[in-house]
């Protein structure tokens, strides 16, 4: 069937009509006081969004500008910086800092398991010169399905005294509890074709105070991606450059379905359909990537025993018109990832699940009882 494609990757996910149709307005001038009242409204939405009073800044990009905006604006050359690294994002942070001449020491977990706070605490506590001027890693390690404990690390980082979390939650941001004033939190990037709602283009940068007196000593290069820019027209409602102005229309539209969902239930969700999509995988046979009560919210990488990964994703996509993400570097054809973040509800779940299980049988490769996968979904969906 035409234009029958399904989504159920880590992004871009799946947009709202009511969003698609508030992007498809005719653009008004990014200087108007029309669109001051946009950037004003979504200002407020996005800081209630990342459940902070400081500023949450927003960039014409994507969630990889907004990770190297929030780098390159709080550290300067030759500083010295932790770098969790347990997937394909926690790599690129470290080769991000590196390209910016920074003394990378980096903290290293297996792919599929999650990052030792320990590990961290040890390190920033051995640090008694106070040399260590950040912590750089990514919450929900979209490569793997492993979600880091943020909370724990963040509270590690604020016992240091001098250090800043920098933080990767381009994945976990609208998906699970993300509390950037509680849990200490300096600097937090994501992206708009995640948990938003909304199609790629957009990046989002939350400064926090301690940020903001670091950006005042930084000395890294920076025009495009300097925040202080941003930071003095976001108090005029404006923005330094010209941005993606229906990109804002989305914006404000997504955010307000959001805040009509409310955050705990938004939370819930997330929660309920990474428990189904877990329930139906194990009940086919099929073994999860992640280590076991470290699954993220926004996604379920799974690693069939005995089976090309990307030939049954292919098949699933001619069959059933749904995409699924491949294994990524040496995972490619031993793993695939269940997406189920953003504008995704149990029906989505439920379909991917049971389309999974019937290309199995189809390729003659299903181990388990005939719709064990689809009943142990929905079973998980209605205690959800």
């Amino acid at each position: 069937m035409q234009d029958k494609l399904t989504l159920m990757i880590p992004g871009p996910t799946p947009v709202p009509e009511t969003v698609l149709q508030a992007m498809g307005r005719h653009p008004i001038g990014h200087r108007s006081a029309d669109f001051q009242k946009i950037v004003k409204r979504t200002t407020e939405q996005l800081q209630w969004l990342h459940q902070t009073s400081s500023d949450v800044l927003v960039i014409t990009g994507s969630g990889t500008a907004a990770m190297e905006a929030g780098i390159i604006n709080v550290l300067s050359k030759g500083d010295t910086v932790l770098c969790g690294d347990n997937g394909k994002f926690g790599e690129r942070w470290v080769k991000v800092a590196q390209a910016y001449g920074l003394d990378v020491q980096v903290i290293k977990a297996e792919w599929g398991q999650p990052l030792d706070p320990e590990a961290f605490r040890t390190a920033l506590e051995a640090d008694t010169a106070k040399a260590i001027k950040a912590v750089i890693l990514t919450h929900s390690e979209t490569s793997t399905g492993v979600i880091n404990d943020l909370e724990t690390i963040a509270k590690h980082v604020r016992a240091h005294g001098t250090a800043l979390t920098i933080a990767d939650c381009v994945t976990s941001l609208g998906a699970c509890n993300v509390p950037m004033d509680a849990w200490g939190i300096d600097v937090i990037g994501s992206g708009s074709q995640k948990g938003y709602m909304m199609p790629p283009g957009l990046a989002f940068v939350a400064m926090s105070e301690r940020a903001w007196a670091a950006y005042e000593r930084s000395d890294l290069p920076k025009f495009y991606l300097d925040l202080g820019k941003y930071r003095k027209s976001a108090k005029a409602d404006s923005n330094p450059f010209t941005p993606a102005i229906n990109l804002y229309f989305a914006l404000e539209a997504a955010l307000e379905m959001m805040q009509k969902e409310g955050l705990e239930a938004i939370f819930a969700r997330h929660g309920r359909h990474r428990a189904a999509a877990q329930a139906g995988m194990k009940a086919i046979g099929l073994p999860l990537y992640a280590a076991e009560g470290h699954g993220s919210p926004a996604i379920t990488a799974v690693a069939p025993e005995g089976i090309d990964a990307e030939a049954m994703r292919k098949a699933v996509k001619e069959k059933f018109d749904i995409l699924l993400a491949g294994g990524q570097d040496h995972l490619k054809g031993k793993v695939f990832r269940i997406g189920h973040l953003g504008f995704v509800c149990d029906r989505d779940v439920l379909t991917a699940v049971a389309a999974i299980e019937a290309t199995l049988q189809d390729l003659g490769l299903h181990k388990a009882t005939a719709g064990a996968g689809v009943a142990a979904c929905a079973a998980a969906l209605a205690q959800g």
